[in-house]
């Protein structure tokens, strides 16, 4: 007769196992059979949102074809990479800047600085749109790629603040003080030995600040009128009596894919960056 060797500690029964597998797989399938439903009817006819099967007997790349050589998804990709690309690193610089200052400097006013940051996070966009557009008007930034990215600076500097202080705050001081004794300003200290230490932190800042430029609508649709972004201009598919659904979802699916992009280049960073500030407040 075998006796039952007890489970180690940290190990899980078989039945806990498949529980936590079974879980784990119904939550991916969940998060995933959204996109490969876009997918699949993307390569459909315009009616294939209605009809599903049609786009097995109908497989083709049409919509695809007519939203990259017939419509101004070109110029709007175009536009969105600017916008998109410029708020990254503006935003970035910004709040890495902010960041340091908080964190290695103790100025009058540094921690109501970081409350202001967080109380600006709590106003809704609908809040904000008229102010906004005034000050644009006035400034006449309205329809231009610096107005709209200045704008989305508004979101993103923030959050990219709050955060890169925390990681700052787990960079020893002893290399500034380093920095100083070899003859270095403080903003050649930050440039040139904080910052490569902080590359984790800088890219999830930086996968933030693209995301908030490139899926933003409601700025990008009141502040531009001609030189329209991805998520702006998608609607223009829709009209009052129908909807262009095949160009919705392919348009759907192409925008998805830089967004992919900037993903998987920051994504080894990601886990330390989101898991660094929150180790010293």
């Amino acid at each position: 007769m075998s006796a039952t060797l007890p489970r180690g500690r940290g190990q899980r029964s078989t039945g806990a196992s498949l529980a936590l597998h079974a879980t784990l797989i119904a939550a991916s399938a969940v998060a995933v059979f959204p996109v490969l439903w876009i997918v699949f009817i993307s390569l459909g006819p315009d009616s294939a949102w209605q009809q599903p099967g049609q786009v097995i007997h109908h497989l083709d790349l049409s919509n695809y074809r007519f939203v990259l050589l017939h419509s101004g998804f070109p110029h709007w990709m175009l536009n969105s990479v600017i916008v998109a690309g410029a708020t990254m690193v503006l935003g970035v610089f910004i709040a890495a800047s902010a960041g340091y200052a908080i964190s290695r400097m103790k100025f009058p006013g540094h921690r109501q600085l970081m409350w202001v940051f967080l109380v600006t996070q709590m106003f809704p966009v609908a809040v904000l749109i008229v102010p906004l557009y005034n000050l644009m008007a006035r400034l006449d930034l309205l329809d231009s790629y610096l107005g709209l990215v200045l704008v989305y600076c508004t979101i993103a500097v923030p959050f990219c603040a709050w955060m890169l202080k925390g990681y700052f705050d787990t960079i020893p001081r002893e290399i500034d003080e380093a920095g100083r004794m070899d003859g270095l300003s403080p903003f050649g200290t930050f440039w040139r030995l904080i910052l490569p230490l902080a590359r984790p932190g800088l890219a999830v800042t930086a996968f933030y600040s693209f995301l908030t430029a490139w899926g933003e609508v409601a700025y990008s649709s009141q502040f531009m009128k001609t030189h329209y972004t991805l998520a702006a201009g998608l609607p223009t598919y829709a009209s009052n009596i129908r909807a262009n659904w095949g160009a919705m979802t392919a348009g759907s699916v192409l925008i998805a894919i830089p967004a992919a992009v900037v993903f998987l280049l920051v994504q080894r960073h990601l886990v330390t960056g989101l898991t660094a500030g929150g180790t010293k407040g």
